[in-house]
């Protein structure tokens, strides 16, 4: 039998070396958070898992082990049958439960019979999370931030995806977090992950920046959605971050937001449901008014006074207030936000990193 142990740091350098990375929590547990690129081939269901834990409580550890052991068999010879017939002698996957524990070693044994060299990883997913929290301490501060600023609508994450395809490093939250940052930044048919599957995918991020260049990234607030941004990256971008102040006419601003909000452009009822959320800052007679300009028609009206009257002043108080570097911003006025425009400034702020 070849199955040896891996520490959770161990796993997390090589992890893209792994033939596979194999989950065999169930899916509830899968779905929480798991490793980067992880597969589910979970040894115990939710419902199985459930039964066993019953019989655990009410009956009696002999009864359930037994049970336990025909569910976990029978799921294990099913997953060896869709997945591992193919896979030729070489294969070394990592395997993982919560813990390290009974799941783990069940699946890992019938692996290592069959003379694959499997690597299971010691103290599970638990051992991961806790490396995870302490990487996310630490690997911000060996990095370069160049902060994206600019009102709404500038057209910041636009730049970023630039930046991004011409081969700059680029931090994305709002994407990792599916959400927009702003108070109607909800992404149409996209939930946002869980708190601790942000925090991996942002880890997942920044372990595989070069320190040696840039990593741009939008100037967010400590919170995309319902998700917070972990403090170190946050606290190392306001603090040490190089401010680049993004600016466009409101005119390209209005054009812009009008067609990343077109959903809500779309589905007025929606819109007037987000707007709500801004009854305790704006009031209900403002907020009302906006929903009323919003039923006849006048929607792009309601996104110009929401730039204005909301988004703008509190923008740029909160950039004055939070990023060390934002007064000193160097200016990136933007004529539009076309792709080719996009491109060039990306390649200029590119070249000036070489």
């Amino acid at each position: 039998m070849t199955v040896q142990n891996a520490s959770a740091e161990q796993a997390m350098a090589k992890l893209g070396s792994f033939g596979a990375v194999i989950d065999v929590r169930s899916p509830a547990e899968f779905a929480q958070d798991h490793l980067p690129g992880a597969v589910n081939w979970p040894v115990l269901d939710d419902a199985e898992r459930k039964v066993v834990g019953t019989e655990y409580k009410q009956i009696s550890a002999f009864e359930a082990k037994k049970r336990g052991a025909a569910l976990v068999a029978r799921n294990i010879a099913a997953h060896i049958e869709r997945h591992v017939m193919h896979q030729p002698k070489g294969w070394q996957p990592l395997v993982y439960c919560w813990r390290g524990g009974q799941r783990s070693a069940s699946m890992a044994w019938f692996l290592g019979q069959m003379g694959f060299r499997t690597h299971v990883l010691a103290g599970g997913y638990k051992a991961f999370r806790a490396a995870v929290i302490v990487e996310l301490e630490n690997l911000p501060r060996n990095l370069n931030f160049k902060v994206v600023c600019g009102k709404t609508g500038s057209g910041k994450t636009r730049l970023l995806h630039a930046l991004r395809e011409a081969g700059g490093q680029v931090l994305d939250l709002e994407a990792l977090a599916s959400h927009r940052g702003s108070v109607l930044g909800i992404v149409p048919g996209q939930a946002q992950p869980t708190q601790k599957a942000f925090e991996t995918a942002v880890w997942n991020e920044l372990c595989h920046f070069d320190t040696g260049n840039p990593v741009f990234v939008e100037s967010e607030s400590k919170k995309v959605g319902n998700l917070r941004v972990p403090a170190a990256v946050i606290e190392h971008m306001r603090q040490h971050g190089q401010c680049l102040h993004v600016e466009l006419p409101d005119s390209g601003r209005l054009t812009l937001l009008l067609e990343d909000y077109g959903h809500l452009v779309r589905d007025v009822d929606l819109f007037c449901c987000q707007l709500d959320c801004l009854l305790a800052l704006r009031g209900r007679d403002v907020v009302e008014g906006w929903k009323a300009s919003a039923r006849t028609g006048r929607t792009a009206e309601v996104f110009l006074d929401l730039m204005h009257r909301h988004y703008d002043p509190g923008y740029l108080k909160s950039m004055r207030v939070n990023f060390k570097g934002f007064e000193q911003a160097r200016a990136l006025t933007l004529e539009d936000v076309t792709p080719q425009t996009l491109r060039q400034v990306a390649r200029g702020l590119l070249g000036e990193s070489d």
